[in-house]
């Protein structure tokens, strides 16, 4: 399997899997985090549960409503603040180098569809 990238508005994501130690890559327009293979499987899935929440809350909160949800595991934490319609994404690594980065509102559905793909690919 060859090295794959992805990219979008203010966002981008990788998998090499012939890295070494860091077979995942996540950023934004301005910063990027290289990922173990476990970190980029946790944040694939953690990705995928927040973005499913906001989507399920779209029906059960007002417009002017706003809402955050957290995800974590043992290697890192996924916070998406905002409104279902519109939400940022923030992520923390919480073991090893201890990373954080944000992505601004619009990006995380996108991010984890190319996730998605990414991982099952």
């Amino acid at each position: 399997m060859q090295r794959l990238i992805e990219s979008g508005s203010g966002w981008h994501i990788g998998w090499n899997p012939q890295a070494d130690k860091y077979q995942g890559l996540v950023g934004s327009d301005d910063w990027a985090i290289e990922l173990t293979a476990a970190e980029f499987t946790d944040f694939c899935r953690l990705l995928n549960q927040l973005v499913t929440t906001m989507n399920q809350m779209k029906t059960e909160l007002m417009d002017e409503e706003r809402i955050a949800c957290e995800a974590e595991s043992d290697l890192l934490w996924l916070e998406v603040e905002g409104y279902p319609h519109a939400y940022s994404l923030r992520l923390i690594l919480n073991q090893g180098r201890r990373c954080e980065g944000n992505w601004n509102e619009g990006v995380a559905s996108e991010l984890a569809e190319a996730a998605q793909r990414l991982s099952s690919g």
